[in-house]
């Protein structure tokens, strides 16, 4: 069985409280049984908290299905959402990623808007919130898949990356059962489901290393990974139970949206009391990337270099692949409207930047990425502004920055541009140091991480 839960002590009569205790106790009840082949799909329960971290939803109903690198435990918003009972929510969060917000929204029955860029991850949040299929049809459909699979010819004619992640059985019959979800993409939810479970099975099939983050390592590998159609059967057992599980816990509220959050567009005005996300960190790390493997197999894109067009041309510029050299013109930058409320702190830095850059090897334009990212927050908090009611809290999960060692201020300049934008004060809890182990740093800048809350 699992570890037994430990829940903090829900105060008497708080029934939504207790409400959350009854999900998670279901779920293992539901899922965790003493069935072999369910052990198989099962996380490892141990302790739910008040915590910001992704990796506890590797462990819950729909949220395992996929792990993107970035985000937040969906415990915590459902807390969140439980010491808020009695007032009106209605919850955006703008950087939707693959749907924590949303999902733990339809949890509790609060509605929600997801907003998200990236147009994979975006298909993967969509997947998610298909579990109001039908099991039986999805199981049917999954197969259907497999006989397919099974007679149908491998194409196998993939870029390097792919040929490096799999060995030459294990992409034959993944391309196969690719085959095969093409062909059951009739536009029903348990065609997106088939979709979603071959693409969180690629990594557990792929004899090639698996960092803990979205990245593979094709030069290393895995000691004894297991088959491909083992793989996509497990993750198919592990959907189908999850849907049951949640037919009988939640309601589809939630509305998903290719948005982009600096506009904001789809969602109405003064719409959200309750805003729930974590924007990009001005840290460097390419989202575009992080799915590189699963676009590239599943033929969205070809290579790294189709990575601009498809993605990065539509997220916020928190990586310095977005903004190369003579790709921006930094003193204009600078000189945004937008910009006025840190532009005395910003230009200092992105300067210095630009000195220090030129003496590193990789000579990364950081001094663009630093002042691309806050004009592209900064429009952010413009339009989160206007979709927002009055009163309305707003909380970004949010760490600070040190690129080449220059220290950034990020939760400061946040919370200036935000009163800027008309939003009334804000105040700052820190969850955690960054930085602190020295080993293989590029630079020893103390960092940490918290809740940034705006008010107004």
């Amino acid at each position: 069985m699992a570890s037994p839960i430990k829940y903090p002590p829900a105060e008497e009569g708080s029934d939504v409280l207790l409400r959350l205790r009854e999900d998670y106790e279901q779920a293992v009840l539901d899922l965790f049984d003493t069935d072999e082949e369910a052990r198989g799909v099962r996380p490892a329960l141990k302790v739910v908290g008040h915590t910001s971290n992704f990796l506890d939803n590797l462990r819950l109903p729909v949220h395992r299905w996929f792990r993107y690198s970035a985000g937040f435990s969906a415990e915590w918003v459902k807390w969140l959402l439980a010491e808020r009972k009695g007032r009106e929510l209605r919850v955006l969060d703008p950087f939707v990623g693959s749907g924590t917000t949303c999902l733990a929204c339809d949890e509790m029955g609060v509605e929600s808007y997801g907003l998200e860029a990236h147009p994979f991850v975006h298909r993967v949040a969509s997947a998610k919130l298909s579990y109001t299929s039908d099991a039986e049809r999805f199981l049917a459909k999954a197969e259907s898949a497999f006989r397919f699979a099974r007679e149908a010819q491998a194409a196998n004619d993939y870029p390097d990356l792919i040929q490096k992640c799999f060995g030459p059985d294990t992409l034959d019959f993944l391309d196969r059962f690719r085959q095969a979800v093409v062909k059951e993409q009739d536009g029903t939810r348990e065609g997106e489901l088939l979709w979603v479970a071959l693409v969180s099975a690629l990594r557990v099939a792929s004899e090639a290393g698996t960092a803990p983050w979205q990245y593979v390592l094709p030069g290393r590998r895995k000691t004894a990974p297991p088959s491909p159609e083992a793989a996509l059967h497990k993750a198919i057992q592990m959907i189908a139970a999850d849907i049951r599980f949640m037919a009988r816990r939640a309601k589809p509220l939630a509305k998903l949206r290719i948005d982009d959050a600096r506009k904001c567009a789809s969602v109405p005005d003064v719409w959200a009391t309750l805003v729930i996300t974590s924007p990009p960190y001005a840290n460097n790390y390419d989202y575009a990337d992080a799915t590189r493997l699963e676009m590239v197999f599943m033929g969205e894109i070809r290579g790294w270099g189709d990575l601009q067009d498809t993605v990065r041309k539509h997220l916020v510029r928190a990586c310095s692949q977005h903004v190369p050299p003579k790709s921006v013109n930094l003193d204009e930058v600078l000189a945004s409207p937008e910009l006025a409320p840190i532009r005395d702190e910003i230009v200092p830095v992105c300067r210095e930047l630009s000195s220090v850059r030129l003496e590193r090897g990789g000579k990364k334009t950081y001094n663009n990425m630093i002042a691309c990212y806050f004009l592209d927050l900064a429009q952010t908090w413009q339009a989160l502004r206007r979709v927002c009611a009055s009163p309305c809290d707003v909380c970004f999960v949010i760490g600070d920055s040190a690129p080449y060692g220059v220290y950034v201020p990020v939760v400061a300049w946040f919370g200036k541009l935000a009163r800027a934008a008309g939003f009334e004060s804000w105040t700052f809890t820190k969850l955690r140091d960054r930085n602190i182990k020295w080993k293989n740093r590029k630079h020893r800048v103390p960092l940490c991480e918290g809740h940034l809350w705006v008010h107004g």
